[in-house]
C-alpha cells in the first residue's frame, strides 16, 4: 500500500470523542501535497492514524453550511 502524505493545514475543531480516544474533527488538510481541502475523519490521539473520512472543497463546505442552517 502506497504511502499518504498528509498535513493539517488548520485546525477547527473536534465533533466528538470516543470511549477509545480517538476523535472526529473538521480540519483543512493537504493530502499528497495537493490543494488544502475541509476534512471530516477520526483521528487517533497522536494524530498518526486516521479513519475513513470525506473531504470538501470551498464550494461544497460553503452547500453543507447552507443545508445545515436552513
Amino acid at each position: 500500500m502506497a504511502d499518504i502524505k498528509f498535513e493539517i493545514v488548520a485546525h477547527i475543531g473536534v465533533l466528538s470523542t470516543s470511549k477509545k480516544g480517538w476523535t472526529k474533527e473538521l480540519n483543512v488538510v493537504s493530502w499528497n501535497e495537493g490543494q488544502p481541502k475541509y476534512d471530516i475523519r477520526e483521528w487517533s490521539p497522536d494524530h498518526t492514524k486516521m479513519g475513513k473520512g470525506i473531504t470538501l472543497n470551498e464550494e461544497e463546505i460553503g452547500q453543507l453550511r447552507l443545508l445545515i442552517i436552513n
